[in-house]
């Protein structure tokens, strides 16, 4: 598990293709007990696992399914990531919780700038929007951050000037993929929804006298 708060940030060194997957060294300097062989470090929000490190640098394999799905297929030597290693017992959850699967490829449709902040529009598979709500949390490349508004296309979110340097947020331009994971406690919700048709007591009237409030749509630019 990760929080979603990117503790540094990495580049791309070295890509090796191997029989349906891809090898990438990242140069990074994570503590030793970061990057043992076996340690779990999320990539721009993607779980993958330490296969070995130095000092310098750790290196992961990305298989066919997580190349496929994810944004990893499409990064080439010099690109740089988000970096957050797995979550322990007794850390603080400053983020949200975050799984490092990713649930789909938005893709930035706009970038405004609101005074010394930044507010990023993004283009949304269908199949997500469902589990996406204003004031609710959503992870970016590995970055937890809260919904501001809805539309019919995707959703918005407001990036303080801290995230925007301390993340590859800066890197992206209008048309760009990015890595898109749902809050967790939405994904339950909806299947309870699923289930609740065919199962009294768990009802969307149900949910709504418990005090769940459905989401609002925002303002589209």
């Amino acid at each position: 598990m990760f929080t979603g708060l990117v503790q540094q940030v990495g580049t791309v060194r070295q890509i090796l293709a191997k029989d349906a997957c891809k090898q990438f060294v990242v140069a990074a300097n994570l503590d030793a007990r970061d990057r043992i062989l076996g340690a779990s470090v999320a990539i721009s929000g993607v779980c993958l696992t330490v296969t070995d490190s130095d000092e310098q640098s750790f290196t992961v394999d990305a298989a066919f399914e997580t190349l496929a799905v994810t944004t990893l297929g499409r990064y080439a030597p010099g690109r740089r990531v988000n970096l957050e290693p797995a979550l322990r017992v007794g850390d603080a959850l400053g983020g949200h919780l975050v799984s490092g699967h990713v649930d789909g490829i938005g893709t930035l449709r706009a970038s405004i700038p609101r005074g010394d902040a930044t507010e990023l529009w993004f283009d949304t598979p269908r199949e997500l929007l469902k589990y996406i709500a204003a004031k609710g949390s959503i992870c970016i490349d590995g970055i937890s951050l809260t919904v501001n508004g809805v539309d019919e296309r995707g959703f918005c979110v407001g990036i303080i000037p801290h995230t925007w340097t301390a993340t590859t947020l800066a890197d992206r331009r209008v048309g760009d993929p990015v890595n898109l994971e749902v809050d967790l406690l939405a994904r339950y919700v909806a299947r309870l929804l699923e289930v609740g048709q065919d199962t009294p007591g768990i009802t969307t009237e149900g949910l709504l006298r418990a005090g769940f409030v459905p989401a609002t749509k925002g303002a589209t630019p």
